[in-house]
């Protein structure tokens, strides 16, 4: 059974950074794009970032210069690297990936989410 499981989130100070890692785990055949999505109270959820196994990276207008995304195709996992963060980053962070099990078809999975919250 395929799953995303999602490490690093917690508080820090405006201007501080963060770490957000996802593992994908399960029989997994192969993984498209990867990425993160967040939540803020009130919100839609909206896309952060995302590489797509080629390693081509699109960010949000709101993080680009502050927010960097890294993927490893061999481990399946995706990080995001978080500077110089700001009240307005606070949220539900939820990691993405489109995933082909071993025996299956191609679908979207997401991780349990983790709560990035920054003081000002």
């Amino acid at each position: 059974q395929v799953q995303l499981v999602e490490s690093g989130g917690g508080l820090v100070q405006a201007g501080g950074s963060l770490r957000l890692s996802c593992a994908a785990s399960g029989s997994i055949f192969s993984i498209r794009a990867m990425g993160w999505y967040r939540q803020a109270p009130g919100k839609q959820r909206e896309l952060v970032a995302d590489m797509t196994s080629s390693g081509r990276s699109n960010y949000v207008d709101s993080v680009k210069g502050r927010f960097t995304i890294s993927r490893d195709n061999v481990k399946n996992t995706v990080s995001l690297q978080m500077n110089s963060l700001k009240p307005e980053d606070t949220a539900v962070y939820y990691c993405n990936a489109e995933i082909r099990p071993a025996y299956g078809y191609w679908n979207v999975y997401w991780g349990q989410g983790t709560q990035v919250t920054v003081s000002s």
